[in-house]
C-alpha cells in the first residue's frame, strides 16, 4: 500500500515517515519545493497545501494519507494559521476524495478544546472550546471537524490528539526552553502544581501506525477522534526541569504571580500589535495560560479501540533524551 505522509521534514512527520518505512509501506511524502528529502527509501512530491493542484498530483496513486503538516506557535496573524491548517487540510481532503484515497489519519492537538481553565482527565466528549485562544487552536478545530465531516463509505478518517510532544530531535520546544533556560529567561507560574500529559515522540509515532492499521483492517475506529498520551501526567515545573537536565540545561530559576505573568504578556502584545514589532512576543496570554492550568486528557478510547500503549516511559524517555544529548543534541 502507498501512503502519503506530510510534513515529513518535520520532528513528528519525519518519524512517522520513518516507521511507516519500516513497517513495509509504499512511502511518499509531501515537501515544499526546495525542502531536502529526509528518506532516501521514500518517493518525493513537492506542492504546498495552497495548491491544490499540487496536491492532486501528490496523492495520485496512494491509498492513504497520513497528514502531520501544521503552522504550530503561539503567535501571528490568524489568517496565516487558518490559510495552512484549515483550508490546506479542505485542499488535501478534497484532492484526496478526487484520486479516490481511502484512509485519512489527521493530526490534531488537545488544544481543540482548551478554553483557559483546567482539563483533568477529559475525554473525547469535550465539546470543541466556544472560544479558542490562539489562532493555532482555532485552525486545528476547524481542519479537525471538517477531517471527522468527510468520513464516508470509501473514505474513512480519523484524527489524533496528542499534546506537547517530546524527545530526541524536536527542534521547537525543548530548544527554545533550554535557550532561555541557559540566558536566564525561563520562568513558570506559582500557584501550582500544574499537570500536563507530555507525549514521548515514539509513542505518538505508534499511535499514528496503530490508526493507519486499524483503518485499513475495517476496526470501526473512523470517524472519530482519539486522545493520544503518555498516559502519565505530570508535575508541569518537575518535568520542565528533567526535560532541562537530560540537554544540560540549568533549571528554572524563578516563578512569578499568575497576575505578573498575566500582566506581562498582555502588554507584550499590545507593543508587538501597536508597532508592528517582528517576531514572537516574550510571552503571550495563551502561554500563560498553558503554564498555569492543569491540562491532561484521559485515553482509555485509544487503549481499548487502537490497542494503544505507550510503551517508553517518561523515565525511559528521559534517559534516550540525556544519551541523544551525548551524541550531540542541543549540545551548548
Amino acid at each position: 500500500m502507498r501512503v502519503l505522509v506530510t510534513g515529513a521534514s518535520g520532528f513528528l512527520g519525519g518519524r512517522v515517515a520513518q516507521a511507516l518505512l519500516a513497517d513495509g509501506f509504499d512511502l511518499r511524502l509531501l515537501l515544499r519545493p526546495g525542502k531536502p528529502s529526509p528518506l532516501a527509501k521514500a518517493e518525493l512530491a513537492y506542492g504546498d497545501l495552497s495548491d491544490l493542484g499540487s496536491l492532486v498530483k501528490a496523492v495520485r496513486g496512494v491509498q492513504a494519507i497520513i497528514h502531520c503538516a501544521a503552522k504550530c506557535g503561539v503567535w501571528g496573524p490568524l489568517s496565516d494559521y487558518l490559510e495552512v491548517n484549515s483550508v490546506g487540510t479542505s485542499k488535501l481532503l478534497e484532492a484526496a476524495r478526487r484520486e479516490n484515497v481511502s484512509y485519512f489519519v489527521y493530526t490534531s492537538t488537545l488544544s481543540v478544546i482548551y478554553n483557559k481553565f483546567p482539563l483533568e482527565g477529559v475525554t473525547e466528549d469535550r465539546p470543541y472550546a466556544a472560544t479558542p485562544k490562539a489562532p493555532y487552536a482555532y485552525s486545528k478545530s476547524l481542519a479537525e471537524r471538517e477531517v471527522l465531516l468527510a468520513n464516508a463509505p470509501g473514505f474513512n478518517s480519523l484524527v489524533l490528539r496528542p499534546h506537547l510532544i517530546w524527545g530526541p530531535g524536536d527542534l521547537h520546544l525543548l530548544p527554545r526552553l533550554a535557550q532561555r533556560a541557559r540566558n536566564g529567561r525561563l520562568f513558570l507560574v506559582s500557584g501550582g502544581p500544574y499537570f500536563i500529559d507530555a507525549v514521548y515522540i515514539d509513542n505518538i509515532v505508534r499511535a499514528h501506525q496503530l490508526a493507519l492499521s486499524k483503518l485499513i483492517s475495517g476496526a470501526p475506529v473512523d470517524g472519530q477522534a482519539f486522545f493520544v498520551g503518555q498516559d502519565s501526567p505530570q508535575n508541569l515545573i518537575l518535568l520542565v526541569n528533567r526535560l532541562l537536565a537530560a540537554v544540560s540545561a540549568p533549571p528554572i530559576r524563578a516563578l512569578v504571580p499568575k497576575v505578573l505573568a498575566q500582566t506581562i504578556a498582555l502588554a507584550s502584545e499590545w507593543l508587538w500589535n501597536t508597532f508592528g514589532i517582528g517576531g514572537e512576543p516574550p510571552l503571550t496570554s495563551f502561554t500563560v495560560d498553558q503554564i498555569s492550568t492543569s491540562h491532561w486528557p484521559k485515553i482509555d478510547k485509544a487503549k481499548k479501540l487502537l490497542g494503544y500503549v505507550p510503551k517508553i516511559s517518561v523515565e525511559e524517555g528521559l534517559a534516550r533524551l540525556a544519551e541523544a544529548h551525548q551524541r550531540g543534541y542541543l549540545r551548548a
